[in-house]
């Protein structure tokens, strides 16, 4: 689960209070019960881990890959379906997570600062897959509009580029390349000088495409 403070791109990680891997950071997540679907899974173990209930947020959620490396897992034969979540935000502050069941510790972490190696089994590989998803989509859709209030500013939509892209973009370069997708309200949002405008999305394309700068 991405979610975006302060122009940082964060992931929510447990650290397991169990073996194996103990003390580590993890992605959360469990086992599918007899009576529950992979994304009904994932749902009441974020929950569960986290107290974070997606249901009372606005999120978006799409299936990302599907992990079965025979020895991905020490205690036996494991096959993980992983989820891509994207929380929305004010670009301030992000929801307190609360560890429950087997997590010691729940916690956003910045994704470009994680020390990879240390999380458990090949979460590390999930998260790279999760953002690399990210980054792609965001070339040529507006998936990163998922990550800030459904009406928003510009400035807090470039923020959301920079933070996932690592890059600083010209605002009048972007403000060029958005606006066919997006849709002003005709609200303003008041801001340190001028009011800043609010948009929504208009559509789900970028078109051209964004042509991913290099850090």
């Amino acid at each position: 689960m991405f979610a975006v403070a302060k122009g940082v791109l964060h992931v929510a990680l447990i650290e397991r209070g169990a073996q194996p891997y103990l003390g580590q950071w993890a992605l959360p997540g469990g086992f599918v019960g007899p009576d529950e679907n992979a994304l009904g899974a994932a749902y009441r173990e974020l929950e569960e881990e986290t107290g974070l209930a997606l249901g009372e947020h606005r999120v978006f959620v799409e299936q990302l890959a599907t992990y079965s490396e025979p020895d991905r897992d020490p205690r036996m034969r494991v096959v993980s379906v992983a989820h891509l979540v994207l929380l929305e935000g004010d670009g301030d502050t992000l929801p307190v997570l609360v560890a429950g069941t087997d997590a010691a510790k729940a916690q956003w972490l910045p994704v470009h600062e994680l020390p990879g190696e240390q999380l458990a089994f090949d979460h590390a590989q999930i998260v790279a897959a999760g953002l690399e998803r990210l980054a792609g989509k965001m070339e040529y859709t507006t998936i990163a509009a998922r990550l800030v209030h459904e009406e928003f500013t510009l400035s807090a939509l470039r923020d959301v580029y920079s933070a996932v892209w690592q890059v600083e973009l010209p605002a009048g370069n972007f403000t060029r390349k958005m606006r066919a997708s997006l849709t002003p309200t005709g609200r303003k949002m008041q801001a340190v000088g001028a009011p800043a405008s609010l948009f929504t999305v208009e559509s789900e394309w970028i078109s051209p495409p964004w042509s991913r700068p290099s850090g």
